[in-house]
C-alpha cells in the first residue's frame, strides 16, 4: 500500500510557515531600523530590515499592491491544493516541492494580512554594490520549490509522452489496425 502524502506535506508546510515567522519577527525586533545593513559575512550576506509591499523584485501596483497580491496568492493557493490532491500516493519529490510552494506563499501571506507595510524580507546577498533583492524564508521556499515541481512536472510529461509512443500490443489494438 502507497504511503499518504499527507505525513510530509502537513509538517514541510508548517515547519517552512513557522521558520518564515519566527525569523521575520527575529528580523524586526533586532533590525528595528529599516535599509540599514547589518555585516553577517562582510558585505556578501548582510541583513537588512525592508518592507515588500510588492511582489518578487518589488513588482508593484501602487497602492492596491496589497489587495492585489493576497488575491494572486490565494488563487495560486487554490491551484496548488488541486495539484496535491492530484498528487498520487508516495511521491515524495511533487509532495514535498508542493508543500515548500505552499509554506512560503502562506508565510507571505500571512505578513500581507497582517501589515499594511508589506512583506518582511531581510536577507541581503551580494558583492559589493552588486546586490539580489532582499528577500526572506519563504521566497527561498518558493523558489526551491517552484524549481522542485517545475522538474517534477517535465519529467511527468516526459513519461506521459514516452508512454504514448509506445505502440499498444496486437491483443490490445482496435481491429483492423496496422502495427
Amino acid at each position: 500500500m502507497a504511503r499518504s502524502n499527507a505525513a510530509l506535506f502537513w509538517p514541510v508546510l508548517v515547519a517552512v510557515t513557522a521558520a518564515d515567522a519566527a525569523t521575520k519577527a527575529l528580523a524586526e525586533r533586532y533590525l528595528p531600523l529599516p535599509q540599514l545593513p547589518h555585516e553577517v559575512l562582510g558585505n556578501t550576506v548582510r541583513l537588512t530590515l525592508v518592507y515588500n509591499p510588492g511582489a518578487a523584485f518589488g513588482i508593484g501596483f501602487g497602492a492596491p499592491s496589497r489587495w492585489i497580491f493576497m488575491g494572486l496568492t490565494i488563487v495560486a493557493l487554490l491551484i496548488l491544493a488541486r495539484l496535491y490532491a492530484q498528487t498520487r500516493p508516495g511521491h515524495a519529490a511533487r509532495t514535498l516541492a508542493l508543500a515548500l510552494v505552499c509554506g512560503g506563499a502562506l508565510g507571505n501571506l500571512i505578513d500581507r494580512i497582517r501589515s499594511g507595510f508589506g512583506v518582511v524580507d531581510f536577507i541581503d546577498v551580494g558583492l559589493r554594490t552588486a546586490r539580489w533583492p532582499t528577500f526572506n524564508v519563504a521566497d527561498m521556499a518558493v523558489t526551491t520549490g517552484a524549481l522542485m515541481l517545475a522538474g517534477v512536472l517535465w519529467a511527468e510529461d516526459r513519461q506521459a509522452a514516452a508512454a504514448a509512443a509506445v505502440p499498444a500490443p496486437l491483443g490490445d489494438r482496435p481491429a483492423g489496425e496496422i502495427p
